[in-house]
């Protein structure tokens, strides 16, 4: 049985949003409601928060969070997140987007099935398949296209695939989903790379990993979810939590 540990990566710090982990929706602060989620997954050993600022580390412990303080000046939050790799020991490492509130729990231990069933996959992410033309053309929304395999060709915030014609086939594309899964050893040898041009152009961090040769495979989930980067962003994820609540009686 493998051992998989969840990292929440959690900076005070944020350009769009001020301080957006700690912000209120429904109630709780934003980390918290990830933290609640992530913790329903099945698969892993443990969940920490990573943070970077004494109030972070404050809330997490208010509502009984396990937290870890790393350094200030990670450039993102897969250098967080392996900061705690280098300390901790396990097989693999969830990265879990501390802004991303209604993250599904299921799409956690998908990616350590993943690992369970191929030890050999060194990273792993997921995405889900969508039909919604504004976020097809929306690039803040990113985009992904496969091989036959599951594997990874590209990642882009420019609308992928191009439907030349769209008259001849149904219209839908991957969207891809913030959540990684990475091998330890891997993991810590990512974060070492310099930044590649496909990743400058683009500002996708994942593209350092295609630009070296390295596959990343992708697991198709059937629950999407959604980032938090401005004031707006956080309305909505309110609005999505507060109608979770009242289907299943719990966010």
């Amino acid at each position: 049985m493998i051992n998989v540990i969840g990292v929440i990566p959690a900076r005070l710090g944020s350009t769009r949003l001020s301080e957006k982990v700690l912000r209120p929706i429904a109630g709780r602060p934003m980390i918290q409601h990830v933290w609640e989620r992530a913790k329903r997954a099945k698969k892993l050993k443990e969940l920490i928060v990573a943070c970077d600022h004494p109030r972070v580390e404050s809330c997490v412990r208010g509502f009984g969070g396990t937290v870890m303080m790393t350094r200030a000046d990670h450039p993102n939050g897969s250098s967080r997140v392996a900061e705690v790799a280098s300390l901790k020991n396990a097989d693999y490492f969830i990265n879990i987007q501390g802004d991303e509130p209604t993250m599904h729990p299921e799409g956690i231990d998908q990616l350590v099935e993943t690992f369970e069933q191929d030890p050999a996959i060194e990273v792993a992410t997921l995405a889900v398949r969508r039909e919604d033309r504004a976020d097809y053309e929306n690039p803040n929304v990113v985009k992904v296209v496969c091989d036959r395999s599951g594997n990874a060709l590209y990642f882009s915030r420019s609308p992928i695939p191009c439907y030349r014609d769209q008259t001849s086939q149904p219209f839908s594309y991957l969207k891809h989903l913030g959540i990684y899964g990475y091998q330890r050893d891997f993991l810590l040898k990512f974060v070492t790379w310099e930044m590649g041009v496909l990743e400058n152009k683009e500002k996708l961090e994942q593209l350092r990993i295609l630009e070296r040769g390295f596959s990343i495979r992708v697991i198709e989930t059937a629950h999407d979810s959604w980032s938090v980067d401005t004031q707006e962003d956080l309305d909505i994820a309110e609005a999505k939590i507060n109608l979770l609540s009242q289907k299943s009686g719990a966010c």
